[in-house]
């Protein structure tokens, strides 16, 4: 496994908006979606986990009982972005009949990255008291290190929530932490060399017989597809999909339609009813 150490520009090589064709439509259009998704859904808004403004959730009900709980944790390199953009990607778990959680949490720089890996597993138990059964995890980027790191046992996960873990897809996961040292978001985040190890997934083992699919975009930054397949390759059994045609921004689309591959990976087999 590489670090990157070698990379002539780390800033440039772990930029995402730069090599995207029209990458500020992105978050206007998402956010537009979400409202509007949120408009006709039926669930709750701003549920707290914690007591800090962004330590809130909406969790968004199928009609009927859910099959179970899937988790979508979002991205934005630690420093950007709530859940109120990301509500639409509910849309696919939701029509196969399960309850979605999407939870915000605190950035960097007002906090470490530790602390936010903190904040999902303080959300979790109270998500998961709030809908029995399976529960799915699915992140994007900075959330997919985040959804990855709810496997290490050092994550602070209860053990009664970690046995009902029933997947987990990383989607273009940062999972070795330690080449963003050399970038200039580390001015925010704050690493160094043993902090970033003690975040990064792929130093960890995860917990044992969680299915594990790393999901990342064929047309993503090649440091991204190096990360996706570092994880897939510290992690024993996990997974690899690459995602032909995909890019860093377009990658979770799929997750707006219940049939598409990569809504059956986050939910699993059977997963339709």
């Amino acid at each position: 496994m590489s670090s990157h150490d070698n990379l002539a520009d780390p800033d440039n090589a772990y930029a995402n908006a730069a090599h995207i064709p029209g990458a500020a439509d992105y978050p206007p259009r998402w956010a537009a979606a979400a409202a509007a998704f949120r408009a006709t859904a039926c669930g709750e808004t701003d549920l707290p986990y914690g007591d800090h403004p962004r330590q809130r959730f909406d969790l968004f009900l199928p009609d009927g009982r859910p099959r179970g709980l899937a988790v979508f944790v979002h991205g934005g390199y630690w420093l950007r972005f709530d859940k109120s953009f990301w509500s639409h990607l509910a849309a696919g778990p939701l029509a196969r009949g399960w309850a979605v959680a999407l939870p915000s949490y605190r950035l960097a720089p007002e906090v470490r990255i530790a602390e936010i890996t903190a904040d999902i597993a303080a959300a979790l138990p109270v998500m998961a008291r709030l809908v029995p059964g399976p529960i799915a995890l699915a992140g994007h980027s900075a959330g997919g290190h985040l959804v990855a790191r709810m496997l290490c046992a050092d994550a602070g996960l209860p053990d009664a929530v970690a046995a009902r873990l029933a997947r987990v897809v990383p989607i273009s996961p940062v999972a070795d932490l330690r080449p963003l040292i050399r970038t200039q978001m580390n001015d925010s985040f704050r690493l160094d060399g043993a902090g970033a190890r003690a975040e990064s997934p792929v130093a960890h083992a995860p917990r044992a017989s969680v299915p594990v699919t790393v999901w990342v975009g064929a047309e993503e930054r090649p440091v991204f597809l190096d990360q996706a397949r570092w994880l897939a390759e510290a992690w024993p059994g996990a997974a690899l999909h690459i995602h032909e045609g995909r890019h860093h921004f377009d990658v979770i689309e799929g997750l707006t339609r219940p049939d598409s591959l990569l809504t059956a990976a986050v939910l699993g087999p059977g997963a339709e009813g």
